[in-house]
């Protein structure tokens, strides 16, 4: 099994880096959290520190099955400003591979023209930057190897649609039964 990449930049929204991070670690996915900024600490859109496993200059992604951008501001515009990010996400789309972006970070995607013709949402105000999307406004919307979520109340649902892409429906099952999320 290859690894999923999460980006963090200053004022990422912790909940919904968090919140993917834990259910696709107890899915059984390698995470590496990857910062684009030159320092490896980087602080939450709520002041909230974490330590990322590399720095996106210090990675070679030959193992990625998955990339996901959370959210939050400034964090997903600075994600957007990173070209080694942007070089790296338009070769998954070249090669079809999965993307994943929540709430402000399917901008990212969108001004990249990753959205074309695709389904998709984010969090409200946004999808002015979502270039030739459908915006749905659905909590998370999955088309073809792209998953967007809309805001922090879709954490959820958005990391557990990461992991029935990844490793299937009996798992995301088994997770909300775990959690408690269903009885």
């Amino acid at each position: 099994m290859g690894t999923v990449y999460v980006f963090f930049a200053d004022g990422f929204e912790e909940i919904e880096a968090f919140t993917a991070v834990d259910i696709m670690k107890r899915a059984g996915l390698k995470v590496a959290m990857i910062s684009v900024t030159p320092d490896e600490i980087v602080r939450g859109a709520h002041d909230i520190p974490v330590l990322c496993d590399k720095n996106i200059v210090n990675c070679d992604f030959f193992d990625a099955d998955l990339l996901m951008l959370p959210g939050g501001m400034p964090g997903a515009a600075t994600l957007g400003e990173s070209e080694d990010l942007r070089k790296l996400l338009l070769g998954f789309v070249k090669e079809h591979k999965p993307i994943a972006a929540i709430c402000a970070a399917p901008m990212v995607l969108g001004k990249l023209g990753i959205l074309k013709g695709k389904k998709a949402t984010c969090y409200p105000g946004f999808e002015k930057y979502m270039e030739g999307a459908e915006y749905t406004a659905a909590l998370v919307e999955k088309d073809g190897t792209i998953i967007t979520g809309k805001g922090p109340g879709a954490a959820f649902e958005f990391a557990f649609a990461v992991v029935e892409l990844l490793v299937g429906k009996e798992k995301v099952k088994e997770l909300k039964e775990a959690m408690c999320i269903v009885q």
